[in-house]
């Protein structure tokens, strides 16, 4: 670590910069005090991307706020680096978390930067190969369970109420705080809210976290509205949409494969107050909008990403979507966290070999009549 001596003589130092980071940029706004050192990785400020392609088809203006830019890949960051300030603060020596991948990665990249120890509960079998890559990489103790998401977030929670350690999963409300951020950055960037957010739902926490920054931003007068929240969960893990646990869910977008949310109630109220809803798509569905985004719009997301845009295509196609919204759209996590998953629905890969010759290569690619 940067020693604090060196810090306090250097003002434009990594961690003194202007905007550096979540905490840095909205302090005044997050549950982070004076006295707690600032865990950060530069997370945030995530791109708003204009999507044409999108907008043609909806017939809407829409702009895809991509959180796969956040340092370790996906939103959870904005949450981690407040829940790891604030447990620095406590002095807690290690932190722990369930996790289906991206909170696991998020929580050991911040951790490791914290100088605490981190432990990891995961479903045996049922992550991502990148997302565990990112987990082990950082230094944490990974302990597979041999049963579902569900079940390790009880664990972790017993654990931490049992032995020193800080919980940081989206039940810690620090996560929360640090994740309505995003909705700070939509209405800063387009200069009010949009009428409609869309987002995927698994454990259900970032929905909730953007419902809660925007009626905080418009309470402020930084806005003169709040969208109507719209999530999606996948069909095969769609207990909101149901209206029970599922017991076994399971589907291809292993991020938001949950099967009783932790944050339900929450969810339920940001849908229920804004006037949004909650629907289910299809596997297949998402793994097309998967495709769509990076073939139409140049944006690589994981399967999970892709399940709020998977969810207005399938709304526009049975005419469900009225014209001329102003609609921002979440992606949570980078394509490279799950590519077995992107390259499953394009079978054998192969690229043809040729000798380093201008017309060889040229016809190979078709451009020769």
């Amino acid at each position: 670590m940067i020693p604090e001596s060196f810090i306090a003589d250097r003002p434009t130092s990594l961690r003194r910069r202007p905007g550096y980071g979540v905490i840095a940029r909205y302090r005044d706004w997050l549950p982070v005090s004076e006295s707690d050192p600032v865990i950060s990785l530069g997370e945030g400020s995530t791109p708003l991307v204009a999507a044409e392609k999108l907008s043609e088809i909806l017939h809407c203006e829409t702009w895809i706020k991509v959180e796969g830019a956040n340092p370790t890949g996906s939103f959870k960051d904005r949450g981690m680096t407040v829940a790891l300030s604030v447990a620095a603060g406590q002095a807690v020596q290690a932190v722990v978390c369930a996790s289906t991948g991206n909170t696991s990665a998020s929580a050991a990249a911040y951790a490791a930067k914290a100088g605490l120890s981190t432990i990891v509960l995961l479903p045996a079998g049922r992550i991502a190969t990148g997302k565990l890559a990112q987990a082990i990489v950082h230094g944490a103790k990974v302990v597979q369970i041999d049963a579902n998401f569900d079940d390790c977030l009880e664990l972790a929670r017993k654990l931490a109420h049992e032995y020193p350690v800080a919980l940081v999963n989206s039940v810690n409300p620090n996560r929360i705080e640090g994740q309505k951020t995003a909705a700070f950055e939509v209405i800063d960037e387009l200069g009010d809210a949009p009428e409609v957010h869309v987002v995927p739902v698994g454990n259900a926490g970032n929905i909730s976290a953007y419902w809660r920054g925007y009626t905080q931003y418009m309470s402020a007068g930084k806005a003169t509205r709040t969208p109507r929240m719209w999530g999606f969960q996948a069909d095969g893990a769609a207990p909101l949409v149901l209206g029970h646990p599922v017991l076994q869910p399971e589907t291809v977008a292993t991020a938001i494969r949950i099967g009783n949310p932790a944050s339900a109630e929450q969810a339920l109220a940001a849908r229920d107050e804004s006037g949004g809803l909650i629907e289910a798509v299809s596997d297949q569905q998402i793994l097309d909008a998967q495709a769509f985004l990076a073939r139409e719009e140049g944006i690589f997301v994981e399967p999970a990403s892709a399940a709020g845009v998977a969810g207005l295509l399938a709304k526009q196609q049975r005419g469900e979507i009225e014209s001329g919204l102003k609609i921002a759209v979440t992606v949570t996590g980078h394509g490279l966290k799950d590519i077995d998953a992107a390259l499953s629905r394009l079978g054998p890969i192969h690229a043809e070999v040729v000798t380093a010759d201008l017309l060889a290569v040229a016809t190979v690619c078709g451009l020769l009549d």
